[in-house]
């Protein structure tokens, strides 16, 4: 079926109020862990998982794709790649990023150009999804690899622009993302703008910690929230239940 990771992925929200997203990034978690992880996560409310990361050290990438989608059985398992080099066939579908906050034309076009022959030669569903950087109180990995400015937290008129700009061009997400790691998150404000105006889902990801946090992402109109490095730390994941029933509260 044409677009079904994407259409699941909507139906998911719509049943839930909002997606949860686990990123698992490929250089943080063992091979010999994922069975377990994304197991455990299923168990306590993540909806998809993304897999990705902005450097791409480990030569098991495949592999890794591999396992977490046998774990992961028929929840959606979707690349959010740092580069070209992170494509598997494995993968329910990928994010087809393009970074439209920024005007570096490798992130805007150049890498997507490079990148389709080999997604459509592994025939892979690609989900195309516009990529908005937003300041994030310290440079981040994303920011420095792509190099582009975020979005001023300030500017919640700029982000909207943009996000609409995505939405005429096509794209069927909008991603704000503070960055891995990031200080502070996505603002609610910029979040209520942006989801309030545009009709596509909304991905918010970065700087989020607590279920306090993640559950304001979506009151602001957030359609998944994505959480990533917080739950590498084992402390961290023992909560991650208390993420989900957050996210899902508005359900």
């Amino acid at each position: 079926m044409k677009n079904a990771t994407y259409q699941n992925v909507l139906s998911i929200i719509k049943n839930q109020g909002a997606a949860f997203v686990l990123l698992l990034d490929p250089d943080r978690l063992p091979l010999e862990q994922i069975e377990r992880t994304v197991f455990s996560a299923i168990e306590n409310g993540v909806d998809v998982f993304f897999v990705g990361g902005t450097l791409l050290l480990s030569k098991n990438f495949d592999e890794f794709v591999q396992r977490t989608k046998t774990a992961a059985g028929h929840i959606p398992v979707i690349l959010f790649p740092g580069s070209i080099f992170q494509v598997s066939r494995h993968a329910d579908a990928i994010l087809y990023l393009s970074v439209i906050s920024g005007r570096n034309p490798a992130y805007l076009i150049d890498n997507q150009v490079l990148a389709a022959p080999i997604v459509w030669q592994l025939q892979v569903e690609a989900i195309s999804c516009g990529y908005l950087l937003i300041e994030s109180g310290q440079m981040t990995s994303a920011e420095f690899m792509s190099n582009s400015r975020p979005i001023p937290r300030s500017k919640p008129d700029l982000a909207l622009a943009h996000a609409l700009a995505a939405q005429y061009l096509g794209f069927k997400l909008v991603y704000l993302e503070a960055g891995s790691g990031a200080q502070l998150s996505v603002p609610e404000e910029m979040i209520i703008a942006v989801s309030k105006t545009i009709s596509i889902p909304v991905i918010v990801g970065g700087g989020i910690r607590t279920p306090e946090l993640a559950q304001k992402k979506v009151e602001a109109g957030a359609s998944l929230v994505v959480i990533g490095n917080h739950f590498e730390d084992p402390q961290n994941f023992l909560r991650i239940k208390e993420f989900a029933d957050a996210i899902h509260r508005n359900k």
